[in-house]
């Protein structure tokens, strides 16, 4: 398994998060979107106080500094010398989800309970044939009552999509005090929480498959790594070219209102109930080729459009029929011309929730995602928007990645201007992904000491000239801003190199706390399908997770709680601290964080046993989060993805800038939720754990003297 398979399997954990699509209705969803009660609140006129945060995923307090000594970023330079500047406490484990769900709520995983992108299902976990997986972030469920008349599925109830993170957020907490909020796309929020104000779900949220985006890829030659593109981020359609037209379909959602009938051999036909498949919802389209200049016009349903070789399609909505005359499913998609010849390449991106006619949750009020594109057009909604699996999957090249990049920039860009021409009042919060994608992608180019490094004039600036893009935006925002705003820039954590895996799983072999049933098979088999789990003492699961097989917890656990239990640990924390890469010395994990000793809150059951910190320069490998378990415990990390954050908090800390002083030493994402909070003049809530760090210095002395204690 490679980083393609890994982020497949994951997508099918994930793939709930697109509900069946009979008998589901936006409103319908967004009731269902959090447990326990939440009172709306409307906002009574003008607050009187602004407050701008931008958040500028994976921003790098070092090659900031390092930027900004250059004389490159000169309105960061002004935001520094007129307010402050420090490295911003990420979270353990520094995982996107995982650290923006402390912001939204001010807790730690105990209190949240977001681990990782993904969590056990207890009561599927070490079962044969099933994934025993599910997304941290969101779940979905189809409709509770149908009927089926012949090949039709009629609904009779609505489905829902729920939000799992648990908490408040902070900006629930603002309008229950009537303060207006604007939310742009704020990770972790999908489906968005009840509110008052306006908000567009961001990262978790996925595409009209219901996956975390399954782009298509056409070719007359199918690629050598054509399955692996299948499992992983793509979907590879092979055509051919016929008196200068090739006919295409593009497959879309799941069809929950039909079924077809699933052929039986006569040996079972006997036996079992007949089964049924659901089909996929499809859109056939035609494309014409120039006998003679590298062109192609598309016609895709109403629209007709051409494309030079090399060449973006602008938006183009695709109404996918589920019922006949009744009922089609909206989505958009953009078309790239990659080659014409000698052999035909086409790309279309993964199916958008359509922001002007969306099938499923992304905004409050439902209507606004409407609003919105009836100023900006259309754009991306899928969480994480730039397609980093075509470019590890080889269907991007470096330069196509960067090209999509940037159009996704562009749009974002927009954005801001559209919210800097017309937020006037309380808490607008604006999200940047560009910065985060590219540092995952084009590390490799700006670092020469990484394995894979790949010389290239371009892309070796691309990190440093995204970081520029991300200045001339925060002088937008200065341009537009008056004395009565509160102007905060911060990330949820920084980047180091990825250059080497750890096969954790295999590790733990080696180290005799895991058993295989056939250990000469020991590289032949996935998902823990050769794991003896009567032998087994501890396995590592997600990306940073590790539990322990505990009785009466997992279905075939031996290790009982109490004082085995934290011998255990002991003997764990011990051992991980103590690996070592023969290759050059270096200790591969520095540091292993205890979920019941470390974090707070009533969560801390939902998360493993030990959450690991990788050292700089180390990740856990594609492989071992889902259960495989290589020959090799320290591969050279050869995919374009080259940088990372999923490592040891301390060496990744985000950012934190403000046109305020920042009164704590090191301050953290939950320092900066109380503060947002004490902006409007609120207190907290009494299950979060940060203090304010934009506040008095007195308070600022009590946390130094506290941490120093």
């Amino acid at each position: 398994m490679d980083r393609r398979e890994c982020l497949g399997l994951i997508s099918c954990a994930i793939g709930g998060a697109s509900v069946g699509l009979a008998g589901v209705s936006p409103v319908g969803a967004q009731v269902k979107a959090v447990a326990g009660n939440y009172r709306r609140y409307s906002a009574p006129g003008k607050s009187g106080k602004k407050v701008i945060i931008l958040g500028i995923d994976g921003m790098d307090p070092n090659l900031l500094k390092k930027y900004v000594d250059e004389g490159i970023m000169p309105n960061f330079q002004r935001l520094i010398s007129e307010g402050d500047f420090k490295p911003l406490q990420t979270t353990q484990p520094p995982q996107s989800p995982v650290a923006w769900s402390t912001f939204i709520t001010g807790m730690d995983p105990g209190g949240h309970g977001i681990y990782d992108f993904i969590h056990r299902d207890l009561s599927a976990f070490q079962v044969p044939g099933e994934a025993g997986v599910y997304s941290s972030m969101s779940r979905s469920e189809g409709p509770e009552k149908t009927v089926a008349v012949g090949k039709w599925v009629i609904p009779l109830s609505g489905g829902k999509i729920e939000q799992l993170r648990q908490g408040k957020a902070f900006w629930q907490i603002l309008e229950e005090h009537g303060i207006p909020t604007t939310i742009y796309k704020m990770p972790a929020n999908y489906p968005p929480v009840p509110s008052s104000g306006r908000s567009l779900s961001g990262m978790g949220t996925p595409d009209m498959r219901g996956t975390m985006g399954k782009y298509s890829y056409y070719t007359e030659i199918i690629p050598r790594n054509a399955d692996d593109i299948d499992r992983g981020g793509g979907e590879v359609h092979k055509v051919q070219i016929q008196n200068h037209r090739i006919k295409a379909r593009i497959n879309g959602p799941d069809n929950t209102f039909q079924r077809i009938r699933k052929a039986a051999s006569r040996r079972s036909a006997k036996k079992k109930k007949q089964e049924y498949l659901t089909p996929k919802c499809s859109i056939d389209f035609e494309i014409w080729i120039d006998p003679e200049k590298p062109v192609a016009k598309f016609v895709v349903q109403d629209d007709e459009f051409i494309l030079q070789e090399g060449e973006w399609s602008d938006w183009v909505r695709l109404d996918f029929e589920a019922v006949p005359y009744l009922v089609n499913i909206s989505a958009i998609a953009r078309f790239y011309l990659k080659k014409v010849r000698p052999a035909f390449e086409l790309y279309v991106t993964p199916l958008q929730i359509n922001p002007e006619d969306p099938a499923l949750p992304i905004s409050t009020p439902e209507n606004w995602s409407q609003e919105l594109f009836e100023s900006l057009g259309y754009f991306y909604t899928k969480g994480l928007p730039a397609d980093t699996k075509a470019f590890s999957e080889g269907v991007f090249t470096g330069r196509d990645f960067w090209d999509q990049s940037e159009m996704i920039f562009q749009e974002t860009r927009k954005a801001l201007d559209y919210f800097m021409d017309t937020f006037d009042d309380g808490l607008l919060f604006f999200y940047f992904s560009s910065l985060d994608q590219g540092s995952h992608m084009l590390w490799r180019y700006m670092d020469p000491e990484h394995p894979c490094h790949v010389q290239d004039e371009f892309l070796s600036d691309g990190i440093r000239r995204i970081y520029l893009e991300m200045d001339e935006a925060l002088g937008r925002v200065q341009h537009s801003i008056d004395d009565n705003t509160t102007l905060i820039v911060m990330s949820d954590h920084g980047f180091c190199p990825f250059y080497y895996g750890v096969n954790l799983n295999s590790w733990l072999v080696e180290m005799g706390y895991l058993k295989l049933i056939r250990p000469a098979e020991q590289a032949m088999h996935r998902y823990f399908g050769n794991i003896d789990w009567p032998e087994t003492k501890a396995y590592g699961l997600g990306i940073n997770g590790l539990y322990l097989n505990i009785k009466g917890r997992e279905k075939q656990g031996i290790v009982s709680p109490g004082a085995e239990y934290e011998e255990l640990l002991n003997e764990l924390e011990a051992d991980l601290l103590a690996m070592e890469d023969p290759r050059n010395g270096q200790h591969p994990i520095s540091l292993v964080t205890r979920t019941h000793r470390d974090f707070h809150g009533p969560c801390t059951e939902l998360g493993p046993d030990l959450v690991i910190g990788y050292n700089r320069g180390y990740r856990c490998s594609w492989e071992s989060p889902l259960g495989q378990f290589p020959l090799e415990l320290f591969p050279v990390n050869e995919d374009p993805w080259s940088g990372d954050h999923c490592m040891d908090h301390r060496v990744i800390p985000g950012v934190l800038l403000t046109n305020r002083k920042i009164t704590l030493e090191t301050p953290a994402l939950y320092d900066l939720t109380v503060a947002v909070l004490a902006e409007f003049g609120l207190e907290p809530l009494p299950e979060m754990i940060g203090k304010n760090c934009l506040g008095p210095v007195a308070n600022a002395a009590i946390r130094v003297t506290m941490e120093n204690g």
